[in-house]
């Protein structure tokens, strides 16, 4: 026998759904709004540059390939502390 009868459950059941529902609605427009001001933020930045990049961020190869020391690769033994 289940905890509620079936026609007193479809009450909770749509109020569960309404809840979960507002969550969403919330949620949503909460990431609505960081959207809106990090668009806001982005905008004032690209401003303080001059407009130097009007298409958005500018990755016009301006600096050299990433190479050598600092890429992420290490060689073996690296960084153990031993002594070579």
């Amino acid at each position: 026998m289940p905890a509620l009868p079936l026609h007193e459950a479809g009450a909770y059941v749509a109020g569960a759904y309404v809840v979960l529902l507002a969550i969403v609605l919330l949620y949503v427009s909460i990431m609505a709004a960081r959207l809106a001001r990090i668009e806001r933020d982005l905008s004032a930045l690209e401003e303080l540059l001059g407009g130097e990049s009007e298409g958005g961020l500018d990755t016009g190869g301006s600096a050299p390939p990433a190479t050598g020391a600092g890429t992420g690769t290490v060689r073996a033994g690296a960084g153990t502390g031993a002594a070579p």
